[in-house]
Formats: structure tokens, sequence, C-alpha cells
């Protein structure tokens, strides 16, 4: 019998989430796929550091707030916002 990956199995997404990766449930790994399309589209890295994430009005519900986010940060964030 195949062990289940839970990482791997679709969750189901805050509103605010959704808003920004589109809508759900998708599981973790695509949601940070989409996440990162979302940022590179809007140019929301800090130019003169590409690891801090400046949010927009969107994203900035998703990470609790406007100031911006080292990348690394990101997905404890996110999983807030998973279910």
């Amino acid at each position: 019998m195949a062990k289940e990956n839970k990482f791997m199995a679709p969750k189901q997404l805050s509103e605010e989430l959704e808003a920004v990766v589109g809508k759900g449930p998708m599981p973790f790994p695509e949601v940070v796929k989409n996440l990162w399309v979302y940022i590179k589209k809007h140019d929301l890295q800090d130019p003169k550091n590409k690891r801090s994430i400046v949010p927009d009005e969107k994203l900035a519900k998703v990470f609790g707030s406007s100031a911006p986010v080292n990348m690394m940060k990101m997905s404890g964030l996110v999983f807030k916002h998973l279910s």
C-alpha cells in the first residue's frame, strides 16, 4: 500500500489567498508556484534585495502586514491560509 503524501494533498484556501493564487483546492507546491507567478507579474520583489517581497494590497492580506517579507518566511505565512 502506498503511503499518502500529505504535502501533495489538495488544501482548501482562504479567500485572501485565492485572490492571489486562484481558486482552490490545490496542493501546497502549486500554491507556492502560483504565488511566485503573482509576485513576478506584479513586480513585488525589492529591486535592491530580491529576497525581500514588498506586498501589494492583496498580498498584504495573506502576509498579515504591508511590511516587506523575507522570501524564506513566506511559507509560514501562507500555511495559515490553508485548511
